[in-house]
């Protein structure tokens, strides 16, 4: 009997977990044996790593190999386990221990000819093999960059098979950490492109300042939106941890570039309007991947035309919007995914949607009915609403530019580093995260700027959640201005913002 070992890594959602493979060789009819729950990408392995082995000078067993994955009740799904399997099979067959193999997680497609192919998920399953305690991980030579992010662990890039098995044997040595630059973004579009809308832009400039979200509606054609695809160019930079976060959530998604992983700027997720809600909030079959919420994390979901979207597509939104989290439970477990994002909506005020608003032919039933999608408790988590309007040929003739993105982005960048300084010993970073409890006892403005938000919630206008929402905004506006506590002034403009989609 013949007994080889060797260890990977499996993800599920943003977890990992060590997983050890074992390759057992016993008299018996020739065979490949393969168990620990495989997934149909894993059990066609036998193949794939059988050629690979051959294709490479080695010898195959020509008995009954057993290749068990331990722990034996944890699904395992894809081709990450490839390299691993053939190692174990190969010190099997050699009946050779190598002290490598013991300390090393190996990560990896294999070719029919040898060749390591790249996988997806590789950030996440080094960060839970360094967790686990492991100094060596050996990835595809193409996902080594991405490898790399993580400090404290020697990763290597391994392009073929008959390369590993000569660093395993000490006769050669495998490509080692490099430093990779940030992942290349497009230059954003200006907010002086954007002709009229003070009032929208200065939502849009509140919206990023607070990461509050914002929702948008008029006529077509008036920059609903052109202001929500400049939105991220206001939105500082990620954190070094925020920038991890964002690209383990790309890098499962198999999104990431391979020469420039990381990703740092806040990411745009823009789908159409007939997504799924599998599309928007994730799915998939034995254990669910991330979807247009996930993606969006740490950046802006926007739903352009968000009227046309289906009820139960807008109806999952409330959970994340909630929570910053999405959990999906399919048959192979529960999947959480961060989720927080900035939602930014934009809708046409009816189905016909004509220039000039007074040009529309629907009944006011139709007209119910087609905003009527958006429910009272999805609107209740949207902190700002603006009403725009069209454009005169004056404002269109004169071409005076509005201020800048650049200019913009330092107001908004202050207000940010006000909020921060105020939350830290709470643990948050941006207004909009901040818990309602807090706003109303300990960071309550005064009794006569509290007045309105008092006398709407006794009337019925507000919620206590939108009570609560609308706090966050006023503290928004007072860092924009530079104040240390939200006054009148700005309670009654946060509260204006929630007023401007009253008949929604």
């Amino acid at each position: 009997m013949a007994l080889g070992h060797a260890f990977s890594v499996a993800v599920r959602g943003l977890e990992g977990h060590l997983v050890e493979i074992e390759a057992d060789i016993t008299s018996g009819l020739p065979g490949v044996h393969l168990v620990g729950l495989p997934d149909t990408a894993l059990q066609e392995s036998r193949d794939r790593v059988r050629a690979a082995v051959t294709n490479c000078g080695n010898t195959w067993p020509q008995a009954r190999l057993t290749l068990a994955l331990s722990p034996a009740t944890l699904p395992k799904m894809g081709s990450v386990y490839d390299i691993a399997l053939a190692m174990a099979v190969l010190s099997a067959e050699r009946k050779t221990h190598w002290p490598r193999l013991e300390k090393t997680v190996l990560m990896g497609e294999l070719a029919l000819d040898g060749r390591v192919r790249p996988i997806a998920g590789v950030l996440p399953a080094v960060l839970a093999a360094k967790n686990e305690g492991i100094q060596s991980i050996v990835v595809p030579i193409d996902n080594l960059a991405e490898a790399s992010l993580v400090d404290g662990v020697d990763v290597f890039g391994a392009r073929d098979l008959r390369q590993l098995q000569d660093w395993v044997e000490g006769k050669t040595r495998l490509a080692e950490r490099i430093d990779s630059p940030p992942a290349t973004v497009d230059v954003p579009a200006d907010l002086s492109d954007v002709v009229g809308q003070p009032h929208a832009r200065f939502a849009v400039e509140v919206a990023a300042a607070g990461a509050h979200h914002l929702m948008m509606t008029g006529p077509p054609g008036i920059g609903k939106t052109m202001l929500a695809q400049r939105l991220p160019g206001l939105l500082p930079d990620l954190s070094s941890d925020e920038s991890l976060e964002v690209t383990a959530i790309h890098s499962v998604v198999g999104l990431l570039s391979g020469k420039a992983p990381l990703i740092t700027r806040p990411p745009f997720v823009a789908p159409h309007h007939t997504s799924s809600v599998a599309a928007m909030v994730g799915g998939g079959s034995g254990m669910a991947r991330p979807g247009a919420v996930s993606r969006a994390h740490r950046g802006v979901l926007f739903l352009d035309e968000c009227a046309e979207i289906g009820v139960a597509v807008l109806e999952a939104l409330r959970t994340p919007l909630e929570d910053g989290e999405i959990r999906l439970a399919r048959r192979d477990g529960v999947a959480r995914y961060p989720a927080r994002f900035q939602l930014a909506l934009a809708a046409n005020l009816c189905p016909c949607a004509p220039a000039d608003p007074q040009d529309c032919m629907c009944p006011a039933a139709t007209k119910r009915r087609y905003l009527g999608k958006l429910s009272g408790p999805l609107l209740d988590r949207v902190d700002l609403r603006v009403q725009m309007h069209p454009i005169k040929s004056g404002a269109v003739a004169m071409q005076v530019a509005g201020e800048s993105t650049s200019a913009v982005r330092a107001r908004v960048a202050a207000a940010r580093e006000a909020a921060a300084a105020r939350w830290c010993e709470h643990g948050f970073r941006t207004n909009a995260e901040v818990g309602g409890s807090l706003l109303r006892r300990r960071y309550k403005p005064a009794a006569a700027a509290m007045k309105p938000l008092v006398t709407a919630l006794d009337r019925g206008r507000l919620s206590v959640r939108g009570m609560d929402r609308t706090l966050r905004v006023a503290w928004t506006l007072a860092d924009l201005r530079g104040l240390s506590v939200p006054g009148l002034d700005q309670v009654n403009d946060a509260l204006s913002f929630r007023d401007a989609g009253a008949g929604l």
